[in-house]
Order: structure tokens, then sequence, then C-alpha cells
């Protein structure tokens, strides 16, 4: 099969890495543009065009796939197979191109969390699974008919990140097998309303700032799977009143749940050691963070540089 990878960030890089290493014949990879990034603006390639550059890929970065002269680039190539992993969303003319079709791995077992950001809300909403699933695409956004699903487990110390470590490989994994039935002909296709299961369907839209705001008047459990949900990136925040009364944004990347009980916002320290954050219930202890303008550290070693006065709270 000829094949047409589609995808930017490293989540799609160990996918595109399966597929060479399995002897596939990748013969265009589609990426995002370069664009600046950094303090710098220096100019950045994906982590897709990076990895696609050392295999002597060839790549085509188009700023608009309804471009005429990408499609027919892409057209040329011939393709029997698109595969698109944490791409953009395609046209049409696109997606319906190859004979084979176009097939998308997505970090959800669907239809459950279809959208920009499955793994942060999964996550953040509490559940004790996930996966992932490869189907086959059409119109809507994520809801063409489903070949394959593999699921994992979230255990209590997992975040966004080490979910997106676990997913990653075992996408690339899923995909290799997608592939598999594919050239072998063995595509038993199931529509998504075939695969639910009653329970409600939880969507996974794009994250922005206010998403990531930490409301205190919340419950523990609530605000820590939030911290877990964001963690390392986008990042969940508060801002904090420091000793002059100056209210700081901060990020949040690790927190636990204690036994104590402050009103919500309220802080409890002793300045070295430990910081808590009241809550509707129990009030979380705050583990890892950054504040603005500096790196992110431990508790222990914020707190040497971050002065809080009794008026301290968290808003």
């Amino acid at each position: 099969m000829r094949i047409v990878f589609m995808g930017t960030p490293d989540f799609a890089v160990e996918s595109l890495r399966a597929i060479c290493d399995a002897g596939y014949d990748v013969v265009g990879v589609v990426t995002m543009p370069d664009k600046p990034s950094g303090r710098g603006q220096k100019i950045s390639k994906s982590a897709v065009k990076e990895f696609a550059e050392e295999r002597g890929l060839k790549i085509m970065q188009p700023e608009r796939l309804k471009d005429e002269a990408f499609v027919e680039e892409l057209r040329g190539l011939k393709a029997d197979l698109q595969i698109v992993v944490a791409f953009r969303m395609l046209p049409e003319i696109v997606w319906n191109m190859p004979p084979l079709g176009t097939y998308n791995l997505h970090a959800s077992i669907l239809p459950q969390y279809r959208g920009a950001a499955p793994i942060n809300w999964a996550v953040m909403n509490g559940d004790k699974t996930t996966g992932v699933t490869t189907f086959k695409l059409k119109h809507e956004i994520d809801t063409g008919d489903v070949l394959l699903q593999k699921a994992i487990d979230i255990l209590p110390e997992d975040d966004a990140g080490s979910v997106h470590d676990k997913l990653m490989t075992t996408g690339a994994a899923t995909l290799i097998e997608t592939l598999k039935l594919i050239e072998a002909g063995k595509t038993d296709l199931k529509a998504q309303s075939m695969l639910e299961d009653g329970t409600e369907l939880r969507p996974a839209p794009k994250l922005f700032k206010e998403d990531m705001r930490l409301d205190w008047t919340k419950d523990s459990t609530t605000l820590h799977n939030k911290v877990r949900g964001l963690s390392p990136y986008p990042t969940a925040w508060t801002e904090i009143v420091d000793a002059k009364g100056v209210a700081v944004s901060t990020k949040i990347y690790k927190t636990s749940i204690s036994d104590k009980k402050l009103a919500a916002g309220a802080i409890e320290t002793d300045g070295k050691n430990y910081l808590m954050v009241g809550t509707a219930d129990k009030a979380l202890s705050i583990e890892s963070l950054q504040a603005a303008g500096k790196k992110r550290m431990d508790i222990k070693s914020f707190l040497q540089g971050f002065h809080l006065g009794d008026e301290s709270k968290c808003i």
C-alpha cells in the first residue's frame, strides 16, 4: 500500500515511526507549516517534520488544505490510503481521495470524548480507563465507523502527560494492527451508534485559558483531577495573593488531597514546607507550581522566594 501520513505533534511521531519500521511505503507526510515560537520567535518545525526529514520522506506543509496546488500534489502521490494522527480537520476533497479511504487514530474510546482534547478531559473527569480508536473518516468530526479499539487504565498517580505517553505507544501498535487488517481486506467497521452503552456521551472540546482556572469553591476531588488532567500541559492555574496584596498568576502542576478543612481559597502554610488551599471540602496540598516569570519548582523551593501574608489567598 502507498500511504500518506498526516500529523504534527510528538504523539503522531510514534505512529509514523511504527509505520516506517514495519516496512510500509510512506509516499508523503503532511504536517503543519513551520511557525515562530518562544520568546525569540525562532522558526520551529513540527515534531513530525523533524522525524520525516530524518527518514528522508517527502514533506508537504500546506497553509490551506483546500489549496488547489496542494490537492494536485497530493493526488499525484497516488496513495492507496491516508493515515491521520493528531492533525487538522480535513476537507472532503482530501479525506475522500484515496481508494482505501482515510483512517484516523483518536486518543479515546469513541464515541466518548470526540474533540480536540480527549486525554485532558478523560483525566479531568476522573475516569479510570481510556484508550485509542482507529476509525474511517467521514463528514462529521470523530464520528466515522470504528475498526479497532484498545483500552488502558488511568491510575490514581497518572496525569495527562503519563496518559499521553501510554496512549502514544498503544496507539502506534493499534495503528499497525489496523494497517494489517486493511491490507488483508478485513475491515469489519462498526458504526459508533452500535458502540454506545447507554452512558452519557462526554465531549472533549478545545481548552481555553478560563477553562483551566481553578475554582476553589469546587470540591477537592474535582480540583485535584483538574490539575492532573491539565498537567504538564496546558496546566491549571490560579492567582495567589502575596504578602504585599499582589495577585500573582501561578500554574499548578501537582496536588494531593489532605484531611485539612479550610475556607474555599484560604491558604495555610508554615512558610517552609507546605502550602494548603481550601476547597468546598478538604484542602488541596500544592506540591509543584510555577509563578509567572519563574520556573517550575517544588513547594519548598517556591516558599523560599515567595512570601505570603495573613491576607494571602487563592482567587
